[in-house]
């Protein structure tokens, strides 16, 4: 039998929305796959799990899986994880190949990095030729997200990374200027800055994590959106279901891309497939709870929200910074890390 895809409607807790969905032989069935498993007539499982969709983490679920008498299984592609990787989603402290360390053809922005490194300028008048490279930069990202604009793309993060590391009062002045257009680029200068100074202020300047990979994931965590039709994307309104269920493709879209580029590094693993998962597990793409979240993907989970609540759409209109936080910590707090949203609290005093 070979795999058949089919577009069906599957009704998920809390969501129903029509998706791709790909049956497969049992025996082809992998960890890092999420999963469809079918019921009898009666409601009774044929399995020896107590739900039917769920992502295989474990050696003990997949052997279950290829244990149970079924011919075929249902995978959902958009929620799967990739089986090479799956364990630096498990498993935070494992370690997993580093990314390539060639260096792309094409030089990074070279104005981004004069204006980084020109120490004459003023923090104010330096934090916004910052700002306007890096949305530049992030553009031309989202516009042609190959692997060598994407080396590209990370050569230069790091030049920002250590500049907030670094420079205090220019990065006061990063966090005051932003823009809320809700460009997907907007976006992702706003919660890489904001993920990055709130980082430093976790881990300190001199820390055993590797702010470089880490302010990469920030900024890079909405790149799957670049597979998103821009329909989508810049519709004026909300989203009905279908075009909802396309948009949580994201994650795993992100996941997909950074990993053929083969700059999928374990922090920008766990922040591509978990910024947008819940404290209080109703997130997706696998609704993970608590711990079970890492906490890099914690912070960019907090500058994410932040972000779109101040943003101004066509249905709404941006709040401040006061309105933002207020509603997060009011109507939102069992979505995040309390201890982690208490000192994002803290880089706007």
């Amino acid at each position: 039998m070979e795999n058949t895809v089919i577009f069906q409607r599957i009704e998920f807790p809390g969501r129903k929305h029509e998706i791709m969905i790909e049956t497969i032989k049992t025996s082809e069935v992998k960890i890092g796959m999420y999963v469809i498993l079918p019921k009898s007539w009666f409601g009774r499982l044929l399995h020896p799990f107590q739900k039917t969709h769920f992502l295989i983490e474990t050696e003990d679920e997949l052997q279950q899986i290829l244990h149970s008498g079924l011919e075929e299984i249902k995978i959902d592609p958009s929620c799967s994880a990739i089986v090479q990787d799956v364990e630096c989603l498990t498993h935070p402290t494992s370690e997993i190949i580093p990314p390539s360390k060639w260096k792309s053809d094409k030089n990074i922005s070279q104005q981004l990095k004069q204006v980084i490194h020109d120490q004459s300028l003023e923090p104010e008048i330096k934090a916004k030729a910052v700002y306007q490279e890096s949305m530049t930069l992030m553009k031309s990202l989202f516009d042609n997200p190959s692997a060598g604009q994407i080396i590209q793309a990370k050569e230069a993060i790091g030049e920002v990374v250590d500049m907030i590391l670094s420079e205090d009062d220019t990065t006061l002045n990063l966090l005051k200027i932003m823009t809320h257009d809700f460009y997907t680029y907007t976006h992702s200068v706003n919660v890489g800055v904001q993920s990055i100074a709130l980082a430093k202020r976790l881990y300190g300047t001199h820390s055993d994590h590797d702010m470089h990979e880490l302010g990469a994931g920030f900024f890079l965590h909405d790149l799957g959106k670049a597979k998103i039709d821009s329909g989508i994307l810049n519709k004026q309104g909300r989203l009905d279901e279908k075009e909802m269920a396309i948009m949580r493709a994201h994650p795993s879209l992100g996941y997909s891309i950074l990993k053929k580029a083969n700059q999928l590094s374990r922090e920008c693993a766990l922040i591509a497939i978990q910024h947008h998962e819940r404290e209080d597990g109703t997130g997706y793409p696998r609704q993970l709870k608590g711990d079970r979240i890492h906490d890099y993907s914690r912070i960019c989970c907090i500058a994410d929200v932040f972000d779109a609540l101040t943003a101004e759409r066509s249905y709404k209109r941006g709040l401040s910074t006061f309105e933002a936080l207020k509603i997060m910590k009011d109507e939102m707090y069992g979505h995040f890390h309390h201890d982690i949203f208490e000192n994002f609290v803290m880089l706007f005093h």
